[in-house]
């Protein structure tokens, strides 16, 4: 194997991914910077090529303490982490357990894999009022299919409230991937059509969706801050746009770090 300027195929592809840059396959300047940095910090020449012994430490598998969060974290999860862990950058302890307290409370403990949309009429005015002008959230209550398909219709890649893609591709996984377009974007990633069968997300692929969220959204950067109280409020943000149960993430975070150090 050789990658370097100029190289176009696959391998290109799961090398962007595993930098987290676009993965558009083409071995350009950007991905040459981003090789030349990740040498950098491995303590390798910066020569901004990818041989066979480069590789193999990129792809190198990571090894976390996994049996100490036995009882923790269900055995379902803890058997899908090593993959996770290779295919999304989850490349230390301190990502590890950001990521795993962010998840299972996004989740109810790892238990949600599928997005509740069954809103009563209040509940709907108060959370999703401009979508609901008038009294119109009264002939929506308790119907997911219909809730969905105006709330995210003609969003994030989804067609109309008619087409009903909004809830086809409602909140699935750990942390909810949302929309006709993440699912596109997930499913080049993965190599399976999630688009075609959405509810793969929450069968299948319930924490590589979420640690797909993470790394596209380059929150690895976050957790790599530290363990303090304040990246954990950082992170929460980052991923659920508030400060929601952000005492239980801090306990969880704190459990699952000393747990894996």
């Amino acid at each position: 194997m050789l990658l370097k300027i100029g190289s176009d195929n696959d391998d290109v592809k799961r090398l962007q991914r595993r930098l987290s840059l676009n993965d558009d396959g083409d071995f350009g300047p950007n991905t040459e910077k981003a090789v030349k940095a990740w040498q950098t910090a491995n303590n390798l020449p910066a020569s901004g090529i990818i041989d066979d012994a480069v590789w193999a430490i990129l792809f190198r598998p990571v090894t976390f303490k996994l049996d100490a969060l036995k009882g923790k974290i269900p055995d379902s999860v803890l058997s899908q982490i090593p993959k996770a862990a290779i295919d999304f950058n989850i490349s230390n302890v301190l990502r590890l357990a950001h990521f795993l307290s962010q998840c299972g409370h996004e989740s109810g403990g790892f238990k949600l894999v599928e997005e509740n949309l069954n809103y009563s009429a209040e509940r709907l005015k108060e959370k999703f009022g401009k979508y609901f002008p008038g009294d119109l959230q009264l002939s929506y209550a308790k119907i997911p299919v219909k809730i969905a398909s105006r709330v995210y219709g003609s969003r994030m890649g989804n067609g109309d409230e008619a087409s009903q893609e909004g809830y086809k591709f409602r909140g699935r996984g750990y942390i909810q991937l949302t929309g006709k377009d993440n699912y596109t974007s997930f499913a080049r990633f993965i190599g399976e059509d999630t688009v075609a069968n959405p509810d793969l997300v929450a069968t299948k692929y319930p924490l590589a969706s979420a640690a797909f969220f993470f790394n596209s959204k380059r929150l690895w950067a976050i957790c790599d801050k530290g363990s303090t109280e304040a990246v954990i409020k950082e992170l929460t943000l980052a991923v659920n746009a508030g400060l929601n149960g952000l005492p239980d993430r801090i306990k969880h975070f704190n459990e699952y770090y000393n747990l894996l150090k």
